[in-house]
């Protein structure tokens, strides 16, 4: 079962987040710009969500030992680390460059302390002071926090069903908040952290597996897409409106259970977005190559060349790193990433290619 809404959904959200950050290099109308899609900010938590809800869909049943939960990380792994590194040394290399050069406005010196824990992907577990080198891979740190803890929500819902899986939750949920009132989080809440965003993508990992168990029951039966639209629509409203984060996930909740149940129910009813998929599928792609392109785009080009000779309008240039950062994720998957994600899977059993070298991310 492929969900090919959950991906146009994430393409989406992946193309917005992008257009977030690169809207701060803007010579106008960036801080209410920024201000507008920063209202925007739980579709991270829908990302986390939806690979909570796949992994859970195709790995629970398949996790009955410590051998197949190894098999599980080291296909996780050679899906998402190889880029991650590759992207991280990127980063790296031009922070070195920065040093070297005595760049002042460059803060080298913390990207390159921070390396370590981007390298063992431990920095979205508050290794680190803040953000740094690539940007937006604290949720691959994020994503293997998550599928590390992975069993806890295969052995809750073995063993004491959706409610067991609830409660978990609920103790988690309790625990961040406790955390929060503490001031633990540098962002002030768990639902906006980012450098310690590992602990808020696990209570929204879980909510994913829950919503899987779900549906899997069919504990509603559901033909229509019409709910999950309706639901989806009203989930942007309320980020819009700043309505509160418990309502906001409440509806996200409700348009993945209502679009996944519509959608196992009748397979082929989205089969006119098929030719969607080849750009939906590279989500992953975008969001962590995006950061790339705006350095040479933006960084680089615009502060430094095309800004200063008001060669073009930055809202008509702002378009060339967005379609480059498509193409980068595009030419990424099928050129790059299989042969990294084999180099780290090792050989395949049986004469099968690891599930890890799709382009189609979980």
């Amino acid at each position: 079962m492929h969900y090919r809404i959950f991906d146009c959904w994430r393409f989406l959200a992946a193309l917005l987040i992008m257009a977030y950050h690169f809207v701060y290099s803007a010579p106008y109308g960036a801080q209410a710009g920024a201000d507008f899609l920063h209202r925007l900010l739980p579709l991270l938590d829908m990302f986390f969500m939806i690979s909570g809800y796949l992994i859970t869909t195709r790995y629970a049943e398949k996790l009955t030992s410590f051998s197949s939960y190894g098999t599980f990380l080291r296909r996780r792994v050679a899906r998402l680390y190889p880029l991650h590194v590759l992207i991280t040394l990127f980063f790296a290399a031009v922070a070195v460059f920065a040093m070297l050069i005595g760049a002042p406005h460059y803060g080298w010196r913390h990207d390159l302390e921070a390396l370590p824990a981007h390298l063992l992907v431990l920095h979205a577990l508050g290794t680190t002071d803040g953000l740094a080198l690539n940007y937006v891979s604290w949720s691959i740190s994020a994503e293997f926090f998550s599928y590390a803890l992975f069993p806890v929500v295969v052995l809750s819902l073995r063993r004491w069903g959706l409610r067991g899986l609830l409660l978990v939750l609920a103790v988690w949920i309790g625990a961040l908040e406790l955390a929060s009132w503490w001031g633990v989080f540098p962002s002030g809440h768990w639902t906006t952290a980012d450098s310690m965003g590992a602990y808020r993508a696990f209570a929204d990992f879980m909510i994913g597996g829950f919503l899987a168990e779900v549906v899997r029951r069919r504990l509603v039966r559901l033909n229509s897409h019409w709910p999950g639209v309706v639901l989806i629509v009203a989930a942007v409203a309320a980020m819009l409106l700043r309505l509160s984060y418990p309502l906001v996930f409440s509806l996200l909740a409700a348009a993945l259970t209502t679009t996944a149940l519509a959608e196992t129910e009748a397979p082929d009813s989205t089969a006119f977005l098929e030719p969607l998929m080849p750009l939906a599928r590279v989500s992953f792609g975008i969001y962590i190559w995006h950061p790339v392109m705006e350095f040479f785009f933006l960084t680089v080009l615009w502060d430094r060349i095309v800004g200063p000779m008001n060669l073009v309008g930055f809202y008509v240039y702002w378009t060339l790193p967005m379609i480059a950062s498509i193409a980068a994720a595009l030419l990424s998957a099928r050129y790059l990433e299989p042969p990294l994600a084999r180099l780290v899977a090792g050989p395949s059993r049986r004469g099968r290619q690891p599930e890890a070298v799709s382009v189609a991310p979980a």
